[in-house]
């Protein structure tokens, strides 16, 4: 009996597991046959004998599952109706307990599942679990100690090695970051967000953050992610879960400059539907202007143009239904002349629509004309009702236009934005006729005549609002101003004209000296105005005043005014006004090096920027020059040395060179002395800047002095790497660019770089320029930087120039992409040589920092590579090697790399047995202006690689047996005892390895030792590490 028992007890087992198999069978094929297979489901588990059984069939019946690794439509069909049973509640249902039951049940499963070795068993655990909570009602009944077991469980997954378990574990623990219980899993989420290496996991976390200030910051950083699909997750988050509101206006500008600047069309069309579905219906009632209100378009105007550019672009604007300015102009108000006055936001709109309006009629205009017939008149058709639409939204008149800005303009300062957004609209207008000209002209005489703003301060002194260089204050004020004058005088000289009748009105007072420093400032504003935007110097002449009369009666005399502001301004006007002659004159860079010697840091840093715009432009050769003097460059012996030099005596420093002189001030020790400790970096920047334009145009200066370049070029790099300038994100971007471009622009390029190499990495090196006592830590990281920079410049010299013509293929038809119109002195034979040559330079008894520098270059030079067409430098760098390799004799895996470049160059040398001669070797050691003496250097081979220590295990010592050794053993030939095949000989004892390796170092002779067949007791070998052998020898 209790046999046949126990078989029935199987058999129903076996017959329960087929029908849930058959109901498991049966939703694999489509989603609509799991309501009534989930009915099925829970019928079996009601009319099985206990529901412990039931989850014996149910687990054993799901099991293979977990080994299916496959995402399937049919497995995931499975997994969510399994999902749907476990949290299945019938209203009809009276077992809700069994039912808690046997979800606790279920879990427990699934939790242990979770830690299985097997990935694909967590995956599908982690699944099944992530779909049971996002379904679970919340009047389900599990007990707190599994659900703190399940939370415990998924943290671990977290940080699970498989991205899909870390994406369903997330996705399961995202049900309980409401509960302010579970504070940890909300900021496990936000640690591991930025170090989560996956984008799946990364946008699971995203969409799973909570609204809340904490998660904010986080989510409006992945705006930046580098996968797409995290960064629409972003938008899609805001918009679900953050009100307008709850935004602060930097946040909100972040946010829309982000998503309407990215270049995924996908993000850009998820940040509109953020703006036309959200923020747009819900919290402005379809106002664009009402949206602006909320981006503080006068501090972040950038973001709000592109907005209702954006806005504009996808129609959601009726144009047809928008009002014209001509309401602004006639409307009743409070204000005088009967004219309201605009806020910034209308003012933006208005100047964007109508500038959307104008270039739609410009594009329509333009398709019309290059097709032809029906289309052509249908695209005239659309440019005719753009420029009618444009001017029914402009204003009436240009006098009305007119009155409309001087409104704005009278009103003060708080309408100084709506002021320069009408003056922009000025473009829109027609000044062709001599009446608008002459009403527009009035109100260009009043722009330039306005003084500048000021204020008192409590001390009751006049404190100037504004810049103090631009005119108004403000650079997009003159910008505007500017664009205006000249629509209005668009004649050719007509501008030059009006705007130097002003400036001789506003000089009389400076000349006289009756001027106060408000008015210096305003009338070199409007001369700065002038000399940026004349065409060019001709048209200065035969004016109001002359431009030398403006040289030495405003610019000159204002460099040298008490006021700090007035010099600053000053001088900028000087850098333009040279910008703009032939040559510059004696007294512009006279004044401008006595300012940047003698200035404060305000005027060091404005003389700089003048100086180097000067060079640029003109030329560095140029602007020394310019001084009458015989100017001489400390560069050329790549020495420079400024001690000497008395830089307070404006009279004493004119032979030195501009390129000098700034150089001078790069170096902190001598900057320090004049410029203040927070405008160091800031000074530096700008003349790395400058330095970094000069040497990437250099081309363009073929009379230049090119000797200073690689001093120039290596104090970039080393600037580069600085540990201090890792915050000026601005420099090291510029760097960046310029480094990428640099070498591959010219092959001089590459020699200056060839000639920088060693001077930088000196200089990096701790230890070998200077004797400063340091930290071990910060030796390892100098040395770490310093090798990062050598690797660096060896990957810029190995970049290809830039070429039109097709790339010219070497004897053996290979295309050669390596620089092959190079000469070797610009190429990496170059390179190596100087490499070669400072190891060598150095004695044989080092310090430990001369070690690790030499050890350094060795393992940047085996990086290099020789064309075969250079022959001559093959067969010296063969000559140099030998040397080389005494100098790194105990390194047993860079003599290693020694001897394959050694081997390369063997079968690279096309006459391998013939010897450079002396006068060759110097007529390469000249051209890379190098003092080598290769009499000095001796050819002998490079010493064989020291055999490494063995790593068998130790055995009982053994009794050796006495070794029959011949008596000619100390007579052998070193390139003839080695056998042919060497694969035959037999592993020698590590004593025998260690005395050969030792003999060879004391001797630096390449023999080998033919060893005899070890024997023992046990007939076992030791294995020792392999020696040179003579055909090894023969390669170098």
């Amino acid at each position: 009996m209790p046999r046949a028992t126990e078989e029935d007890e199987l058999h129903h087992h076996k017959l329960l597991k087929e029908k849930i198999a058959r109901v498991f069978d049966g939703t694999r094929t489509s989603h609509a046959t799991h309501t009534r297979k989930l009915k099925e489901l829970f019928t079996l588990f009601l009319s099985s004998a206990s529901p412990g059984k039931f989850f014996t069939a149910f687990s054993e019946t799901l099991a293979p599952l977990f080994d299916f690794s496959r995402r399937t439509a049919s497995a995931e069909r499975i997994i969510k109706f399994v999902a749907a049973f476990a949290t299945f509640r019938s209203e009809k249902n009276i077992n809700a307990l069994e039912i808690d039951e046997f979800l606790e049940r279920f879990l427990r499963f699934l939790l242990v599942a979770s830690t299985a070795a097997n990935k694909t068993s967590r995956h599908r655990a982690c699944q099944i679990i992530s779909e049971i909570i996002m379904r679970l009602p919340d009047d389900t009944e599990v007990s707190n100690e599994l659900w703190d077991e399940v939370i415990e469980h998924m943290k671990l997954r977290v940080n699970d090695k498989v991205p899909a378990v870390r994406t369903f574990a997330v996705r399961a623990l995202s049900r309980f970051l409401s509960d302010s219980e579970n504070s940890d899993i909300l900021e496990l989420f936000v640690d591991k967000l930025p170090s989560e290496q996956n984008p799946d996991v990364r946008k699971t976390i995203v969409l799973s953050l909570p609204p809340s200030n904490a998660t904010l910051a986080a989510i409006i950083d992945c705006a930046l992610d580098v996968s797409e699909s995290v960064r629409k997750a972003v938008y899609c988050v805001l918009a679900s879960k953050f009100p307008l509101q709850s935004l602060s206006i930097k946040l909100r500008t972040t946010i829309l400059q982000r998503g309407l600047a990215d270049r995924s069309a996908a993000v850009v069309k998820e940040c509109l539907n953020l703006i036309k579905d959200d923020w747009l219906p819900k919290f402005c009632n379809g106002d664009p202007v009402e949206l602006l209100k909320y981006l503080d378009v006068e501090t972040y105007e950038e973001v709000g143009e592109s907005v209702i550019c954006a806005i504009l672009k996808e129609g959601l604007v009726n144009l047809e239904d928008v009002k014209s300015l001509h309401e602004f102009s006639t409307s009743d108000g409070p204000l005088k002349h009967d004219i309201q006055l605009m806020e910034p936001e209308v003012a933006l709109y208005w100047r964007i629509v109508c500038k959307h309006l104008q270039m739609e009629a410009q594009v329509k205009g333009s398709d019309a004309a290059m097709t032809m017939g029906a289309e052509s008149a249908v695209y005239a058709a659309e440019a005719s009702d753009s420029n009618d639409l444009l001017d029914r939204v402009l204003t009436a008149s240009v006098s009305e236009y007119v009155e409309l800005v001087k409104a704005h303009l009278t009103a003060g300062s708080n309408y100084r934005f709506a002021s320069r957004q009408l003056l922009l609209l000025g473009e829109m207008f027609d000044f062709s006729d001599a009446t608008n000209r002459k009403v527009a002209g009035e109100l260009v005489q009043e722009l330039l005549h306005k003084p500048l703003d000021h204020e008192k301060d409590e001390n009751d002194n006049d404190i100037v609002i504004g810049d103090g260089i631009n005119l108004g204050g403000d650079k997009d004020w003159a910008s505007a101003v500017s664009k205006f004058v000249r629509q209005v005088h668009a004649a050719l000289g007509e501008f030059e004209e009006v705007v130097l009748t002003v400036v001789a009105e506003l000089v009389q007072p400076c000349r006289e000296r009756t001027a106060d420093y408000k008015e210096w400032l305003h009338c070199l504003a409007v001369t700065g105005l002038l000399l940026e935007s004349a065409r060019s110097y001709h048209l200065l002449q035969g004016k109001a005043i002359e431009p030398a009369e403006i040289l030495h009666s405003l610019l000159l005399p204002g460099a040298k005014h008490a006021h700090f502001d007035v010099q600053r301004a000053a001088i900028r006007c000087l850098g333009l006004f040279g910008l703009l002659e032939r040559k510059p004159c004696e007294d512009l860079v006279k004044q401008l090096r006595f300012s940047f010697i003698k200035g404060p840091s305000s005027i060091t840093i404005m003389s700089s920027k003048a100086m180097l715009d000067l060079g640029l432009w003109h030329g560095p050769h140029e602007v020394d020059k310019a001084m009458n003097q015989d100017v001489t460059s400390q560069f050329k012996d790549q020495k420079v040395d400024f001690s000497s030099i008395n830089w307070c005596d404006a009279s004493e420093n004119l032979h030195i060179g501009m390129l000098d002189m700034l150089y001078w001030v790069m170096e902190r020790n001598c900057i320090s002395d004049f410029v203040e400790s927070d405008e160091i970096e800031f000074v530096q920047a700008v003349l790395a800047e400058g330095f970094a334009k000069i040497l990437l145009l250099s081309e363009k200066y073929p009379n230049a002095d090119a000797s200073s370049h690689p001093l120039l070029l290596g104090k970039l790099i080393g600037l580069f790497f600085s540990s201090d300038s890792k915050d000026h994100l601005r420099l090291k971007q510029c760097l960046s660019v310029f480094f990428d471009h640099y070498p591959s622009l010219s092959a001089n390029h590459k020699k200056c770089l060839s000639k920088a190499f060693i001077p930088v990495t000196r200089s990096l090196w701790p230890g070998i320029m200077d004797s400063a006592k340091r930290s071990s830590a910060m030796v390892a990281m100098m040395r770490k930087r310093a090798v990062q920079a050598a690797r660096f410049m060896v990957q810029m010299m190995q970049a290809p120039l830039y070429t039109k013509d097709n790339v010219p293929k070497d004897g053996d038809g290979s295309e050669d992409t390596k620089d092959v119109f190079l000469e070797f002195d610009s190429g990496e034979e170059g390179l190596a040589i100087r490499i070669a040559a400072e190891v060598m330079g150095f004695p044989s008894n080092k310090t430990a920092a001369e070690k690790s520098y030499v050890s350094a270059l060795c393992r940047i030079l085996v990086l290099l590579h020789f064309r075969s067409s250079e022959q001559g430098p093959i067969k010296l760098m063969r000559q140099l090697l030998s040397c080389i390799a005494q100098s790194v004799v105990a390194e047993r895996e860079l003599l290693k790399e020694l001897k394959e470049m050694a081997s390369r160059l063997k079968a690279a040398d096309r006459s391998p047995d013939q010897q450079l001669s002396s006068d060759q070797a110097n007529h390469i050691f000249g051209r890379l202006e190098l003092e080598v003496n290769l009499d000095e250097v001796e050819s002998v081979e490079l010493p064989p690689t020291p055999a490494p220590r063995s790593i068998r295990t130790a055995r009982a010592r053994r009794r050796p047996k006495a070794e029959e050794e011949s008596s000619s053993d100390g007579e052998l030939s070193p390139t003839s005892v080695v056998p042919a095949d060497s694969s035959n000989m037999r592993a020698r004892s590590q004593r025998a390895s260690k005395t050969a390796a030792m003999t060879r170092m004391t001797t630096n002779n390449t023999s080998s030792i033919n060893e005899e067949e070890a024997e023992d007791d046990d007939s076992q070998e030791d294995s020792g590490s392999e020696v040179t052998s003579a055909d090894d020898s023969d390669a170098f």
